[in-house]
């Protein structure tokens, strides 16, 4: 099929109707706390119509109803990766990683191994970043990486963890030539090497429900995902956050969001950073 034949394929598909959208949107919030407010038809509209298609569906509303009649829960995990939004990058927000390196990893070197979870781990590059910052600050440490996220298109890449070379311009060549491997000359992507990859685990986590890790990490990175949610989700969100964390441990958050109106017992340390106190 030409691209002409698979945009004339697309155009049968029904526009998405209001009530289409509020039905989508109900099914997103219930199931992964996705908030999409009045204004987002288009988004869902462009994001599920090759979806709608691809199902042999001729509406919104037929697609709709088999991701609720698939009790496998497949549909309804492929709608979850067309509507979640993967932008991130390396080094995000880097006086982030700075506090991590100069003031929290001093502190848990003589643990005998250091445990980080990537809430939201996205494509990878925070994972990834995490785990080159610990290798240079703790050399001779233990660590492990656990990196979640919703979406198994996005935790897919994460592990495959090859990038292009557009992608890896915010990282020191130093640590490229240290950790990636190279394919092409000049390169035209860089992938994550043996030196990196032990740390480093990916499990699929819906951050609604309240998975059990059977132990409590230090350090949390939850970033630039509660954008998404409305406040009685980030407060749950949080909660359970909270009670993953170490007593002293520490919550990190992206710069975009905030905890002031959301109800917590953590400790605000600086901008986007917060401590789980200490048991007294």
């Amino acid at each position: 099929m030409t691209r002409h034949d698979d945009r004339l394929a697309l155009d049968e598909v029904r526009p998405l109707a209001r009530h289409e959208f509020e039905q989508i949107r109900d099914l997103a919030y219930r199931t992964f706390g996705l908030d999409l407010k009045t204004g987002k038809e288009e988004l869902v509209s462009a994001r599920l119509r090759r979806l709608v298609h691809s199902g042999g569906f001729r509406s919104y509303q037929e697609y709709y109803r088999s991701v609720l009649q698939d009790t496998s829960g497949a549909s309804l995990a492929t709608m979850i990766d067309a509507l979640a939004t993967n932008h991130t990058s390396f080094l995000r927000e880097p006086d982030h990683f700075e506090y991590l390196r100069s003031d929290i990893l001093p502190k848990l070197a003589g643990r005998e191994s250091i445990d980080v979870w990537s809430a939201a781990c996205s494509t990878g590059e925070e994972v990834w970043t995490l785990a080159m910052v610990l290798k240079e600050a703790l050399p001779n440490r233990l660590f492990q990486i656990t990196a979640t996220d919703i979406s198994r298109k996005a935790l897919a890449f994460a592990e495959r963890a090859e990038y292009p070379a557009e992608r890896c311009r915010a990282l020191p060549p130093s640590w490229l030539s240290r950790y990636f491997v190279s394919d092409g000359a000049p390169p035209v992507a860089w992938r994550v090497g043996p030196k990196l990859r032990p740390a480093v685990s990916f499990h699929r986590v819906n951050l609604l429900e309240r998975y059990s890790w059977g132990r409590q990490f230090p350090v949390i990175f939850c970033r630039n995902v509660m954008i998404y949610f409305d406040a009685p989700t980030q407060e749950a969100v949080i909660q359970y956050l909270s009670s993953c964390l170490l007593p002293g441990g520490h919550l990190f958050i992206g710069h975009s969001e905030s905890l002031t109106r959301v109800s917590h017992s953590l400790e605000y340390v600086k901008p986007a950073i917060y401590r789980r106190p200490e048991k007294r």
